[in-house]
């Protein structure tokens, strides 16, 4: 059993990767938390700042997390946290240099990844010419990087972990944004579909592909139908 805790405070965005990532964390380890969703335009983005963000966050966005007096931010933090406050069940593997391998992989989808993904954000009227192309060409190159990687596994760094979470929310902006799996990537596409059966992941894909949808934005294929 363990010990009854307080309630902490995860603060979100309907449309946060990083936000995103912290919350599947939380579900998957069966914590009891609140979530605070802090309203998201995309002409205004997060403005006006919430209070609490502004408080704990200088780079003022989300994640934050508030447990008592405790206030963090970060999804790699708030993972960190998450795994102290609750061992089990484990999202890093217990090896150490496993357990080093798998934080790399996180690092990796956050900091390698992800600012491909970043870059097309700000390109989707030019998504044939060349700056586009650039982007999508490294951002599938690192896919085929983890392709190779699921090789004899179901998942990117031995069992189910942080890895996982931080790879799918990422690729999950990748498919929106004009970078998506393809069809020679067919065990990255079993491994989102078995991410995509995790309740937690469900969960919380589920509610942003419901956001993008109540404002008009295009839903990937692979979270439509999601509850």
């Amino acid at each position: 059993m363990f010990p009854r805790m307080q309630r902490f405070t995860l603060y979100s965005g309907p449309l946060s990767m990083f936000g995103a990532k912290a919350q599947i964390a939380a579900l998957e380890k069966g914590l009891d938390f609140e979530l605070v969703m802090v309203p998201f335009d995309f002409d205004k983005l997060y403005t006006p700042k919430h209070p609490e963000v502004l408080r704990v966050n200088p780079k003022q966005q989300v994640p934050v997390l508030v447990d008592g007096d405790l206030a963090i931010f970060d999804s790699t933090q708030i993972f960190e946290y998450l795994e102290d406050l609750r061992p089990q069940p484990p999202l890093w593997p217990a090896d150490v240099r496993e357990r080093a391998r798998a934080r790399l992989l996180e690092l990796q989808s956050d900091e390698v990844y992800f600012p491909h993904v970043v870059r097309l954000m700000g390109l989707q009227s030019q998504l044939q010419e060349a700056p586009a192309r650039a982007a999508i060409e490294a951002a599938q190159a690192f896919c085929g990087r983890m392709e190779s990687l699921l090789e004899g596994r179901d998942w990117l760094a031995g069992d189910f972990g942080f890895p996982d979470i931080a790879f799918y929310m990422a690729s999950l902006f990748g498919e929106r944004l004009g970078a998506p799996f393809t069809e020679e990537m067919p065990r990255l596409l079993a491994w989102r579909a078995r991410m995509t059966r995790r309740p937690a992941v469900a969960r919380v894909a589920g509610a942003m592909a419901r956001y993008l949808a109540s404002v008009g934005r295009p839903v990937p294929a692979f979270l439509r139908g999601l509850p």
